[in-house]
């Protein structure tokens, strides 16, 4: 790994810890030449998945495609970093075991929600007038009587 300091490529791992529910290793380096330190975080990179939309179209999975829609349904709401990655994680997770790397684009869309209805009601009801393109006051009014009802059931 290079030194982001001197730029030297000789550098020596000093700690190593599981992060992120353990799907990633945090590192702690320290560079030979100029003796800083710095982190490093090793991820799967990668993973075999691909969504075949609706038109039959097969694409690779895009973890960042999934991100982006997560933070534009968590605009102005108080979330942690951490726990949207986690999220997303889990997502990955649960295609690669209960869909063999594949799976329709509706599913997926469907998998988000309800991991953002246990995470975040608000971003739930944005993410779904997206998702499922709510054309007036009364898509917006249905899902919020959904949503409660969902949550006196919990």
């Amino acid at each position: 790994m290079k030194c982001p300091y001197c730029g030297d490529k000789e550098t020596k791992v000093v700690d190593s810890r599981s992060y992120s529910d353990g799907n990633s290793i945090k590192r702690r380096r320290e560079c030979d030449l100029c003796n800083k330190r710095f982190n490093t975080i090793e991820k799967i990179f990668n993973l075999p998945i691909v969504v075949i939309k609706k038109n039959g179209e097969v694409e690779e999975f895009d973890r960042n495609k999934i991100y982006q829609g997560i933070i534009r349904s968590l605009v102005k709401r108080s979330y942690v970093q951490n726990k949207v990655d986690e999220m997303i994680d889990e997502i990955e997770r649960e295609i690669l075991t209960n869909y063999d790397g594949k799976i329709h684009s509706n599913v997926l869309g469907d998998t988000i929600l309800e991991k953002l209805f246990l995470f975040d009601e608000v971003a739930y009801i944005r993410f779904a007038s997206v998702y499922n393109k709510f054309e007036n006051l009364d898509s917006f009014l249905n899902t919020i009587k959904e949503v409660k009802k969902r949550k006196r059931k919990r």
